[in-house]
């Protein structure tokens, strides 16, 4: 049973969880939505969402606490100067999840996150 069990395993080794997890954020950094499977993006909902309040304070700090996680100097310069601005007055809630379709292979539940 994981009864309050705090985070999904996503059938994978943490050190593969977290370079999936700094996979997907780029990719929706650079793209602003993206197509994943359904416990995926839940996934990615909270991690992206504690990246993006990081980066509200904008500061340098703040450069170097997120190119720590993500490695990729683009992205963290995107998510610092350009997404980052947008959610000044928001508490949370940066992101939306969209259920699309099955995945015919397997028949995986499908789903976008986007950046609201």
């Amino acid at each position: 049973m994981r009864h309050k069990h705090g985070y999904r395993k996503l059938g994978r080794t943490s050190s593969h969880r977290s370079a999936l997890l700094k996979n997907l954020t780029i990719a929706i950094v650079k793209k602003n939505k993206i197509e994943t499977t359904l416990p995926k993006a839940k996934e990615l909902r909270g991690f992206i969402e504690r990246l993006i309040t990081r980066a509200k304070k904008g500061d340098s700090n703040a450069h170097r606490a997120l190119f720590a996680v993500l490695q990729d100097k683009e992205s963290v310069k995107k998510l610092v100067t350009e997404i980052a601005p947008k959610y000044i007055e928001r508490n949370g809630g940066y992101t939306r999840i969209v259920k699309t379709r099955i995945r015919r292979g397997d028949a995986a539940e499908m789903a976008f996150i986007q950046l609201v």
